[in-house]
């Protein structure tokens, strides 16, 4: 079961994400938050699995309300729910600590697809944020210590796809996924995804 807070400024947009999660078995919504203060306390009074915020708010914004989040509970997934299809809010969001971005005009199919990959502790993004990402060159940075298929594998790696999928994008077997993965953690001298995705942000092998 996925424990959920809704947080975001508008009750209507609050009662149809409701109307739409509670259909779904795997779903809890625990509650509802309607600006960045009331959504801390609720996390702290309710400890949710998953926050799925808004980013533009009265008081503190959902930018502000991640890191608030990713300070005092990091266990507590993070996804956003923006109108905002820009990559400076879709950099700020992830630099905060983010999992996920999806814009307000996806559908239901999409939202249920990033709660449920971001609850299970992997990295979604909506398909025009991850087209808008990567639309960017690599940066020199990592073209002087990655060959051409590993920055091809972190680029593919920070958009949050799975082994699988790279492997069929680049007709290469999964195990070889995981052996540039290794090497460009090695190489890069990174522990985790979310060192890897900071890293491809800050080289700008993802536009943000």
């Amino acid at each position: 079961m996925i424990r959920l807070l809704l947080v975001d400024d508008h009750a209507i947009v609050r009662e149809s994400l409701r109307a739409v999660l509670e259909r779904e078995p795997d779903i809890e919504v625990l509650g509802e938050a309607g600006d960045g203060e009331t959504a801390l306390a609720r996390v702290r009074e309710l400890a949710p699995d998953l926050v799925l915020t808004d980013i533009t708010m009265p008081g503190f914004d959902g930018i502000e309300l991640t890191r608030r989040i990713k300070s005092e509970r990091a266990a507590v997934k993070v996804l956003a729910l923006s109108t905002h299809l820009d990559r400076r809010f879709v950099a700020q969001m992830l630099d905060a600590g983010a999992q996920g971005y999806i814009n307000k005009a996806a559908g239901r199919d999409e939202l249920l697809r990033g709660i449920r990959a971001v609850a299970a502790g992997e990295r979604y993004l909506c398909q025009e944020v991850a087209a808008m990402l990567l639309k960017s060159p690599a940066g020199d940075g990592a073209q002087a210590k990655l060959g051409r298929r590993e920055i091809e594998v972190l680029k593919k790696i920070a958009l949050g796809e799975t082994s699988t999928a790279i492997a069929e994008s680049l007709y290469i077997a999964p195990g070889t996924v995981e052996v540039h993965r290794r090497n460009i953690l090695r190489k890069l001298d990174l522990h985790n995804i979310a060192g890897l995705t900071q890293y491809a942000i800050r080289e700008g092998l993802i536009s943000l």
